[in-house]
C-alpha cells in the first residue's frame, strides 16, 4: 500500500463514519472497514472502478465532485478523505471547502509539484517531468492543477481551513530533510484539515 494511504489510516480512528472521495476500485476504504470498523461510502466517476468498489461490498456514489458535494449535509461525516485526487479536479477549492463543510475533519494528499527533482527536470531539461510518483507525459497527464505544498497552505489559509497535521513522504533516503523542507524535499504531501473555528 503507498505510504499516504498508511499515514491516512492511522488517522483515523476506528469507527468513524468516513466518505471516501475518489474512491478508485474500493480497496482502501474496503481495507478500512475490515481493519478500522469504519462506516465508509466511496465516491467515484468511472464505471470501472464503481463496478470493482460495488464488487468488494463498498457502498458508492457515483457522482463527479467538480459539480459539488451539495448532496451530503453538514458534519454528515467524521472524516472526508481524498486521496491523490486533488490535482485532477477543475475546482479543487470547491471541492476542499466542501470537505470541511460535510466532514469534521478532512484528510488530503498530493503529488508536491514543488519537489526538487521536478525544478530540475524544468530547470535543466526545460520538459516536465515524468517520475514513478508523476508517470504521466504533459500531453496525457490526468494532472490540471499543479500544486506544491506551499500552494496548498496558502489556499488553506485563504478558505479559513485549519491545518491540525501534516506528514510528508520524502524520496529515499530524504526523510529528514522533507521535514525541514518539504516543499523542497517532499515527494507527496499528506493533510489533516477542518474548518476554522
Amino acid at each position: 500500500m503507498r505510504y499516504d494511504l498508511t499515514q491516512i489510516q492511522t488517522w483515523i480512528p476506528a469507527g468513524s463514519k468516513v466518505l471516501d472521495l475518489g474512491c478508485g476500485d474500493g480497496e482502501f476504504l474496503r481495507q478500512l472497514q475490515e481493519e478500522r470498523n469504519v462506516n465508509g461510502t466511496g465516491l467515484e466517476l468511472d464505471p470501472g472502478n464503481l463496478i470493482a468498489a460495488v464488487s468488494r461490498g463498498i457502498n458508492v456514489v457515483q457522482q463527479d465532485m467538480d459539480l459539488g458535494l451539495g448532496n451530503f449535509p453538514d458534519g454528515s461525516f467524521d472524516l472526508v478523505v481524498m486521496a491523490h485526487a486533488l490535482q485532477v479536479l477543475h475546482r479543487p477549492h470547491r471541492v476542499l471547502e466542501d470537505m470541511v463543510r460535510i466532514g469534521r475533519e478532512a484528510i488530503v494528499t498530493f503529488p508536491n509539484f514543488g519537489h526538487w527533482r521536478c525544478r530540475l527536470s524544468l530547470g535543466l531539461q526545460g520538459r516536465m517531468p515524468v517520475s514513478d510518483t508523476l508517470p504521466y507525459s504533459w500531453y496525457d497527464t490526468p494532472n490540471i492543477h499543479f500544486c506544491t505544498v506551499k500552494d496548498f497552505e496558502a489556499l488553506c489559509k485563504q478558505l479559513n481551513i485549519e491545518i491540525i497535521d501534516q506528514d510528508i513522504v520524502a524520496g529515499s533516503g530524504a526523510g529528514w530533510l522533507a521535514r525541514i523542507m518539504p516543499n523542497l524535499f517532499g515527494v507527496t504531501a499528506i493533510y489533516r484539515i477542518r474548518a476554522q473555528a
